[in-house]
């Protein structure tokens, strides 16, 4: 609960002269609301004692006016809670989204994308809705009822004694009820966060499972996500809808004993007509303020779940912290493996004491079977993960050490996969940062040999890219890549298996500009082809996690006896 009220009150504090402006909005609402009933009471009281006519208009002018003034009081007051509910949680959702691109690979392996999606957008919004309702809808009403118990009470203890007594149970059913209710709603929460995961997932696979038949156990499944689904909001629905009628019920006993109590007390003078249609008056306005609150109960039990699973994924820690700042020199770097240990997890050794030098400007060409742990290496120089044991570093600083995006800004890597996003080529290219003018990128073309390519784009840098579409192919796709690890300027890069899966007329494109790439700069290359590793300056051959075989390229290839040299004699890597 503390880590929820840090959380809200993080995000509010900006928001702080807008909050205590609707705070005095709230306060204008409540009392407009108790006040302007008054006058329907006096009025019924002037006229039975035979108040002049002068006297009974003054009465209803002031009704009216006071009616009038309340909604527009409610009105400015409901333009403020819905801008400070957005804005604070927009706030939110961006910080979240940052924050979930901070943490580590290995979150992610346990969280799909569509998961963390129904959690920063989908739980926000819940929050959101929640918080532009709040003021008025919740907050607001149970001040109001406060307010109509006091001034009951100051007409008759009686009746104030049964509708205090009546909103204490309700207070105890309220709190009953929610802590029955929120463990259903976020099981619905965590049902549509699973669908929403398992949608993303096959979408984006669509191909590969019509290709090998996979659609009947696709489907099969999407039917247990909904049955599921179909159970968890029943149950949910359910809760609400308990709460709700025994609410009602309630509610219309209360009114019932109101009523009984005003016609007894009336013979007896304890209470006058005017009073009692106050009292009456009152019991309405606390009922209606009631079933508003049981109306967004749901609202308010969604809310509760969302801003758990928020400040769950809120205060979840990356494992790589970020380090004190170590300093690096300009230029190219030497990368340092120094008995480098590393294990997905207890059960299994990835890599284990891996060891070689690259000095600075000079390129490594990593090669092993699917598993021996390539990729692992350049994950480690990059801080994806840390490592288990040993050392990884730059220019004899531990990786550990450096601010993580000051590593990062250091090194570009360029995989086999690359992501790209429905917009513009420039933007494909940029990143979206407008900061880079259309003649940087075009000198970055035209220094990775790529002019012709980009000459041959429809709309120059205005051509749309469509990531899965038809508009790019795989091996264009990693020129886009390359391109924008130019336009960064790293000293380190890293390709990895950036060519396994292209036809030979762009890969020798690729190499061409791949060579240019590397110019003058540390290059650390992964690959399961041969031709890829051609022209790099040093070889490292992995196996089962450690080095087998290390040394200058050219002196490998040239000695019969090394792994390197039966690779090529094999044509394989």
């Amino acid at each position: 609960m503390k880590q929820h009220i840090r959380l809200l009150k993080t995000y509010l504090k900006p928001q702080r002269k807008r909050v205590v402006l609707l705070v005095l909005l709230l306060f204008g609402s409540i009392a407009l609301d108790l006040l302007a009933p008054r006058q329907l009471s006096l009025f019924i009281d002037g006229a039975e004692a035979g108040a002049s006519l002068d006297a009974l208009v003054t009465v209803a002018v002031v009704f009216i006016v006071l009616t009038i003034a309340k909604q527009l009081v409610v009105a400015v007051a409901g333009y403020f809670s819905e801008d400070v509910g957005w804005r604070a949680t927009n706030a939110l959702r961006a910080d979240l989204a940052d924050h979930c691109l901070n943490l580590d690979i290995s979150f992610h392996k346990d969280h799909t994308p569509g998961e963390l999606m129904e959690r920063v957008d989908g739980d926000v919004g819940v929050l959101s809705d929640f918080m532009s309702l709040f003021v008025f809808s919740v907050l607001g009403r149970a001040l109001l009822a406060v307010g109509i118990l006091g001034l009951v009470f100051s007409t008759d203890y009686r009746i104030g004694l049964l509708l205090l007594a009546y909103s204490l149970f309700v207070v105890l059913v309220l709190r009953r009820l929610q802590s029955v209710g929120v463990p259903h709603f976020n099981a619905l929460r965590r049902t549509k966060a699973d669908l929403s995961g398992f949608l993303e997932e096959r979408l984006t696979s669509t191909e590969d499972i019509r290709a090998n038949g996979a659609r009947p156990y696709v489907m099969h499944r999407l039917s247990e996500h909904v049955e599921n689904l179909v159970r968890r909001t029943r149950a949910s629905m359910i809760s609400a809808r308990v709460f709700s009628s025994v609410l009602e019920i309630s509610l219309a006993a209360a009114t019932g004993g109101v009523f009984a109590l005003g016609a007894w007390l009336l013979p007896g003078g304890s209470i006058s007509l005017g009073e009692i249609f106050l009292i009456y008056y009152y019991t309405q306005l606390l009922s209606l303020s009631l079933i508003v609150i049981t109306h967004h109960l749901d609202t308010l039990q969604k809310a509760t779940g969302a801003i758990q699973r928020i400040s769950e994924l809120y205060h979840t820690t990356p494992q790589v912290r970020d380090g004190e700042g170590g300093s690096l020199p300009d230029g190219a770097l030497d990368v340092t493996f120094d008995a480098v240990s590393f294990g997905y997890g207890e059960a299994s050794r990835t890599l284990d004491e891996v060891s070689f030098a690259l000095p600075a400007g000079e390129t490594v060409g990593l090669l092993g079977r699917t598993g021996s742990g390539k990729t692992t290496l350049t994950r480690l120089l990059c801080r994806a993960y840390d490592v288990d044991a040993g050392a990884v570093r730059l220019a004899d600083v531990d990786v550990r050490d450096l601010r993580l995006a000051d590593l990062r800004d250091r090194i570009g890597v360029v995989t086999q996969d690359v992501q790209l996003f429905h917009a513009s080529l420039r933007d494909n290219v940029t990143l979206f940062d407008a900061t880079i003018d259309d003649g940087h990128i075009e000198r970055a073309f035209a220094e990775l040999g790529l002019s012709d390519w980009y000459a041959s784009q429809p709309d120059g840098l205005d051509t749309v890219m469509v990531n899965g579409g038809e508009t790019l192919s795989a091996g264009e796709a990693q020129l886009l890549a390359l391109t924008r690890v130019m336009l960064r300027d790293p000293d380190i890069i890293v390709l990895d298996e950036a060519s396994s899966r292209l036809d030979p007329g762009t890969e020798r494109l690729i190499a061409r500009a791949t060579e240019r790439l590397l110019k003058g700069r540390t290059g650390i290359v992964v690959a399961h082809r041969l031709a890829t590793v051609r022209k790099v300056d040093h070889i490292v051959v992995l196996d089962d996690g450690e080095v087998c075989e290390a040394g200058p390229r050219e002196r490998l290839e040239a000695d019969p006896a090394s792994r390197f040299s039966a690779l090529i004699a094999g044509g394989t890597a």
